[in-house]
Formats: C-alpha cells, structure tokens, sequence
C-alpha cells in the first residue's frame, strides 16, 4: 500500500472510530481501503500534483465518513465518487484563478503516478516490460490533456465501471451529457494514441 495513501486512510479512519456501530466502521474501513488508490490516481490525473490530488482524497474520504455513515453501503461507491469530483471542480476553479493572478509561478508537473515499476530498474527490464512502462506513460499523457469534463466521463465509465445513470448523478449532469462526454472521450483518446508508434507494438 502507498504510504500516503496509509496516511489518508489513517486520517480518514480517526473520524469514524467516533461511530458508536462498530459494524458499520468496520465496512465503511474495508470500503476506504479498498477505493483509496483509485480515487488516488483519478485525482493526481486531473490535478498533475501529487500532494494536491492527496488532500482531495483525503477531504472526500473525511466528508464521506462523517457524513454519509448512516447511508447503505451500496450508495458508498457513487457518494465518494460525486464528492471526489465535485472538489476536483471546485480545485479547478480556485487553480483558474490563480493561474490569472500568478501564472509566472505555475509549475507544470509530470511525474507518472501510473508507473508502478521502478524506474531506477527501468533499464533491467525486458523489452516488452519497458514497452508497457512506455505505453502507460502516454495513455496517462492522452488522458491528462482531455477536457476535464471529458476525463471525468471516461474514468467513471470505462475505469470506475459506473453505470451512465450513476455516472450523471456523480458529475451532476444528465446522462444524455455523459454519454456525449464519454463519447468525445473515447474518440479524442483514440486519436491521441494513433499518433504514437508505441501501439503497433501492443499485443
């Protein structure tokens, strides 16, 4: 396990041991535990900033946790997904206005959340190993450069494996917008792959 992400769930975890159903605890734990690297990454790909995506996780996890314990299980999973993205927007906004007031002291980071491998052994690897670090390092780069709106579609469609219907109540929208969003997704992910050689070599 990440040992960020240990920290988010640890932090998470000191709101809701204050729950006197000890029972619902329990799952709302495994629940956390079993999301956090998910959230995790579809975070860092719209925020680029590790720590940023971080704080986000660990402020969804904290709202769910204390406010949402009394909710059925099932209702978890598209909850935590719907506050997740509603602060990446509210992110988004507060970065829009200080890229206008302070744009000189952005920083453009791209460090490759998606690589699990160690990439100090990078050069150890077989070539079809070094084929798929590749490959994962431009997917994570086509999608980095979609429309958030669009990254949100497609993360929660084809990654999250949420329904259209639940997908909208998350995103706020109606489904007929994520299916268009989806739809443009796809697409624009498509062109952007094509143009890299990396793909012939895909199996």
């Amino acid at each position: 396990m990440n040992p960020m992400m240990t920290s988010v769930l640890a932090k998470s975890q000191r709101v809701i041991t204050g729950s006197s159903d000890m029972s619902a605890f329990a799952t709302m734990d495994s629940f956390l535990a079993a999301q956090q690297r998910r959230l995790f990454i579809t975070a860092r790909l719209a925020t680029r900033n590790d720590d940023e995506a971080l704080d986000l996780v660990q402020d969804a996890m904290l709202q769910l946790a204390s406010n949402y314990m009394d909710k059925p299980a099932g209702e978890w999973p598209a909850l935590i997904q719907r506050i997740l993205q509603n602060k990446i927007k509210d992110w988004h906004r507060k970065q829009k206005v200080r890229s206008i007031l302070f744009w000189w002291q952005q920083q453009d980071l791209d460090e490759d959340v998606l690589q699990i491998d160690n990439q100090q052994a990078a050069h150890n690897l077989p070539d079809h190993c070094q084929h798929n670090q590749q490959l994962q390092t431009h997917i994570r780069q086509a999608l980095e450069r979609l429309p958030m709106r669009q990254q949100q579609a497609f993360l929660l469609r084809a990654w999250h494996e949420h329904s259209t219907e639940d997908t909208a109540v998350i995103m706020g929208c109606s489904q007929g917008s994520v299916k268009t969003h989806y739809s443009r997704a796809t697409k624009a992910l498509a062109n952007l792959l094509s143009d890299s050689s990396l793909l012939e070599r895909t199996p």
